[in-house]
C-alpha cells in the first residue's frame, strides 16, 4: 500500500484507542499533536518524544511518530529552547506526531498493562487502581514462586527488576500498572493482591509495601512501557500496510 491520508489514520487511531472516552492528565493532549504535509508512508514508534527520537525518526524514514509520552506535559509554554527544537524538528522533517498516554495503557488488546500481563502468563480477572476517575491497572491470577516471577520479568524487560519482598513467596494474585505507579501500592493492597508490578516509585513506597505486606517489583518506567507503542504500530501495519520501526532510546529509569 502507498501513502495513507494522515487525517484518516488519526481518525482511526482516535476511535481504536477511545481517545475521547478515556480521562487523562490535562496536559497529556492525547491524539494528533503535530501534523505533517498530509500523508504517511512509514511509521516509527517510541516511548518518549524528545530531540533524540525526532532525529531517529528522520533516520528511519518515518513521517509519523507514535509515542506514549508526547508534547505539552509542562502546560502552556513558549516555543523556545527545547520546546522549540522538538517541535521545529518534527515540522522541518515533515514528521507528524501522535501521542497516546492513558488510552494506550488501558487498552484491552494493545495496552501496556494487558500486554505485560499476557507475557507474564497472568489470567486477568479485572481492573484496579484509579487515576483521573478511571481504573487503569489489571489484576489476575497465577501460581508462581516470587523468585521465578522476578526472573521471568527480567527476561521480558531486559534487566533485573528491583524487588521489595514483603508479600508471600508464592505469588497468586498480582496487579500490573506500568510506568510510575508506586503510589498505587495501597490500592493494590485494597484490591486483595499479594504482588504488584509497576515501573518505578518514590522512596516512601518502600514503607508502603512493607507495612501493607506486598511484593512490589519496580521493573523500570521505560522498560514497562515499550509494549504498547510497538503493538500500536503493528496494528497500523495490519490495517493500513504501513511499515514501522521501534526507536529504542531507554532512559534506564
Amino acid at each position: 500500500m502507498g501513502a495513507v491520508d494522515l487525517a484518516a489514520l488519526a481518525s482511526f487511531l482516535d476511535r481504536y484507542l477511545r481517545i475521547s472516552d478515556v480521562p487523562d492528565a490535562p496536559n497529556a493532549r492525547n491524539g494528533l499533536q503535530v501534523a505533517n504535509a498530509g500523508t504517511v508512508s512509514r511509521t516509527a514508534a517510541a516511548v518518549d518524544l524528545c530531540e533524540t527520537t525526532v532525529r531517529m525518526a528522520e533516520q528511519s524514514g518515518a513521517d509519523l511518530l507514535l509515542v506514549h509520552h508526547g508534547l505539552f506535559w509542562d502546560g502552556l509554554q513558549p516555543l523556545t529552547g527545547r520546546a522549540y527544537r522538538r517541535t521545529a524538528g518534527l515540522i522541518q522533517r515533515n514528521i507528524a506526531l501522535y501521542s497516546a498516554h492513558l488510552p494506550l495503557d488501558v487498552h484491552p488488546e494493545i495496552g501496556n498493562n494487558a500486554l505485560l500481563a499476557r507475557r507474564l502468563g497472568v489470567r486477568v480477572r479485572g481492573e484496579f487502581g484509579e487515576e483521573y476517575g478511571v481504573r487503569i491497572g489489571v489484576w489476575g491470577e497465577l501460581d508462581v514462586a516470587r523468585a521465578a516471577l522476578g526472573e521471568q520479568l527480567a527476561g521480558i524487560v531486559g534487566a533485573a527488576p528491583r524487588l521489595m519482598a514483603f508479600g508471600p513467596e508464592r505469588v497468586q494474585r498480582m496487579g500490573i500498572v506500568t510506568g510510575a505507579a508506586g503510589s498505587m501500592i495501597d490500592q493494590a493492597a485494597a484490591a486483595g493482591l499479594d504482588t504488584f508490578v509497576t515501573g518505578e516509585g518514590s522512596h516512601h513506597t518502600f514503607f508502603d509495601a512493607e507495612e501493607l505486606g506486598l511484593n512490589v517489583f519496580y521493573a523500570g518506567h521505560y522498560a514497562t512501557e515499550t509494549f504498547g507503542v510497538k503493538a500500536l504500530a503493528e496494528r497500523l501495519c495490519t490495517e493500513f500496510g504501513l511499515p514501522w520501526t521501534f526507536l529504542d532510546h531507554p532512559s534506564g529509569l
